[in-house]
């Protein structure tokens, strides 16, 4: 009898989240570190607020190194189904620090502004920003590249969470050149709309995982390519019932369908075989069960 489900290591795969895994971490490492020198040194609350910002990507990034690392263990009796749904937990853990640093940047903000603001002198802070927003454009374009080769949804949010530091060090950037040559309320004014921005994305980060940790289910577009595919197969009259649930951040799919009653059980399992071959074949799923009833039985 076979206990747990069989899987074959992909040494490619694991390269790749490798590979994301070391530009997430040393990237963010080495913007916190600039940022909040350059913060410090110069005053500005916006350049901090992105500082925290970066802080806290350096906390999710040693999360997400646990969370996949233990998200690609093999099967085992423990987990049969294999590790999954570690990913989607460290991503909702990865949201809290999220959450955190925007607290902090708005926090700081509004103190800043309630003093009358400050003028922050250009320079050093301004060619920090420009340096970040720069990094990070790089960060998400390969991030983002790794994220679709995979189907990972963690490295999917990372590549948006790169796009949105990029807003949000212009944010920062517009309010310390802003500070001097408009008004010094214009600092910690950015200031707090790159809070808002953080807790933009902590709303949707935090809403895509807890999906796939409480089973949603497929949406209406992914279901009726679902369904297409499977009906496409010969010998297949009709799917008549699909049941689909995240269990971590990939789908396991349940398929009911009808066939001739008169066939072989081996033409019935050839067809089972060619679903499940072209339904695994999407990034989105992870495994698929079929169950094969005569033609007229719902």
């Amino acid at each position: 009898m076979r206990w747990i489900r069989e899987t074959t290591p992909q040494p490619e795969q694991a390269g790749l989240y490798t590979q994301a895994l070391i530009i997430t971490l040393g990237g963010n490492i080495f913007l916190a570190a600039a940022k909040g020198v350059a913060a410090y040194l110069s005053g500005s609350v916006a350049l901090y607020s992105d500082a925290a910002n970066s802080v806290s990507d350096v906390v999710y990034s040693l999360l997400m190194v646990l969370g996949l690392r233990m998200a690609q263990r093999p099967p085992d009796l423990s987990h049969p189904q294999g590790h999954s749904r570690f990913e989607p937990l460290i991503g909702l853990v990865i949201t809290f620090s999220m959450a955190f640093a925007g607290f902090e940047a708005a926090r700081a903000s509004i103190i800043r502004f309630q003093a009358g603001g400050l003028a922050v002198e250009p320079g050093l802070p301004t060619l920090v920003l420009l340096f970040s927003a720069a990094v990070k454009v790089g960060m998400f374009l390969r991030i983002r590249w790794i994220g679709q080769r995979l189907a990972s949804p963690t490295l999917a949010t990372t590549a948006k969470d790169n796009l949105s530091d990029v807003f949000t060090s212009a944010a920062a950037f517009l309010g310390a050149v802003g500070s001097k040559f408009l008004h010094p309320l214009t600092d910690p004014i950015a200031g707090i709309l790159v809070s808002a921005w953080i807790f933009r994305m902590v709303f949707h980060a935090g809403k895509e995982n807890l999906g796939f940790l409480t089973g949603q289910g497929a949406d209406e577009e992914l279901r009726s390519r679902l369904v297409k595919l499977a009906e496409e197969v010969p010998g297949v009259k009709q799917v008549h019932h699909l049941m689909s649930e995240y269990t971590g951040p990939r789908l396991v799919v349940d398929l009911h369908i009808n066939v001739d009653g008169r066939m072989t059980l081996f033409e019935a399992h050839e067809i089972s075989d060619q679903i499940i071959q072209r339904l695994e074949a999407l990034p989105e799923v992870d495994r698929v069960y079929v169950h094969i009833e005569p033609e007229g039985y719902d």
